[in-house]
């Protein structure tokens, strides 16, 4: 067995969160906004990207994209972690 390891690319849920909301604030776009044009029944959700408790799916960033005219990119943070793995 080969042991080996690469640098892996993961989600920051709070780098995220902080990045959507700084976009939000620059917009001009409420989290209620958002809210409502995601059809949300509860504006927690979008608190709670802003703390980091959880992310957007791939559908609500694809939606984000277009509601505050930003690329996915500008939108989710990346921290980089090492992955440990064994190999024949």
């Amino acid at each position: 067995m080969i042991k080996s390891s690469y640098k892996k690319a993961v989600p920051d849920l709070k780098g995220t969160g902080q990045k959507i909301k700084t976009v939000m604030k620059q917009k001009g776009i409420t989290p209620r906004q958002v809210q409502a044009r995601l059809g949300f029944p509860y504006v927690q959700t979008i608190y709670n990207w802003f703390a980091g408790k959880n992310m957007p799916n791939l559908d609500n960033l694809l939606a984000l994209e277009s509601i505050l005219g930003v690329k996915m990119d500008d939108l989710v943070a990346k921290e980089t972690v090492n992955f440990d793995f064994e190999e024949e």
